[in-house]
């Protein structure tokens, strides 16, 4: 058991269950009765989704000797590392991953069916075909410079207003603009974990934003995307698409300042950088709760 929660990565399922939150606590801001049962099942299709995902990019960045070639391993970067360990077989790497497409997939086809319109099924296609596809060839998305960009989509938007048509079976300004953060601080994340694996992935021909602009210049990406993240909240909440207890969101900021400033030292340090990979992870859970919170507040008060 231990080596699958190693394998699915378990620890980094605060990225699917963050923008699930936050989709869920707009309906309810909006003043939509929340059926529960399909919240539960729609925070758990995504975690699936999120464990295939995983399972099926140590996969193929197996096949492809990526995490082979990886020298600078750390807790949050350059794979499970359970193929490279012995410990599970690529072809049952395979087998899991696809297994737990099945389940996000059959999830989504249920809420598809309880659900008007076809939204929930064309945005479960595209997080099933871009979670796969994000390493596995012929499409390879993350090896093409736009990874970071998919990431935070598939973590941002699309589980946040798959979660509220969910609840509301309608979509939402609101929730467009609630997903924002989640979506550029999760990019954030993978942004940020991409730092130690610059050699590896550049020997490999991963065309990530790291290796394309060269880990001294990408730094200040990271500072971009904290920016837009913070700057995204303000101006929601200002427009009045949000609530002003949305703002606190904004009490995760001092971490992200103090992981930004980890950067800026040891971008080419890929074991000193790891307080700031966490914290980056930290941040990105923390903001969605808190929004969560400020959602649901914002109905309540």
């Amino acid at each position: 058991m231990k080596k699958w929660i190693t394998a699915i990565r378990a620890p980094f399922f605060t990225a699917a269950i963050a923008p699930a939150l936050v989709g869920v606590a707009v309906a309810f801001y909006e003043g939509y009765a929340i059926h529960w049962w399909h919240a539960v099942l729609t925070l758990v299709g995504m975690v699936a989704l999120h464990g295939g995902t995983n399972l099926a990019n140590d996969y193929f960045d197996h096949r492809s000797r990526n995490d082979w070639v990886n020298e600078t391993p750390t807790p949050f970067s350059g794979g499970s590392r359970v193929i490279q360990e012995g410990t599970v077989s690529p072809r049952a790497m395979l087998i899991y991953s696809i297994a737990c497409f099945a389940v996000g997939a059959a999830i989504g086809l249920y809420l598809w069916r309880v659900t008007p319109g076809n939204v929930v099924l064309w945005l479960g296609l595209v997080g099933v075909a871009s979670g796969f596809f994000y390493t596995a060839t012929p499409l390879a998305i993350g090896y093409r410079g736009v990874g970071e960009l998919f990431v935070g989509v598939n973590f941002g938007p699309l589980p946040v207003l798959g979660a509220h048509y969910v609840q509301a079976g309608t979509l939402s300004p609101a929730a467009l603009l609630a997903s924002l953060p989640v979506g550029l601080l999760i990019a954030a994340v993978l942004y940020i974990n991409e730092f130690p694996d610059y050699r590896a992935d550049k020997e490999v021909n991963k065309k990530t934003l790291i290796v394309l602009l060269g880990p001294r210049r990408a730094r200040y990406g990271y500072v971009a995307l904290m920016v837009l993240t913070y700057g995204a909240l303000i101006a929601a909440v200002a427009a009045g698409a949000l609530p002003l207890w949305a703002l606190l969101g904004l009490a995760t900021l001092p971490l992200a300042v103090k992981a930004g400033a980890v950067l800026m030292r040891h971008y080419g340090e890929p074991y000193k950088l790891i307080p700031a990979n966490g914290l980056t992870i930290a941040v990105h859970f923390g903001t969605g709760i808190l929004l969560t919170v400020g959602l649901a507040l914002g109905r309540l008060v």
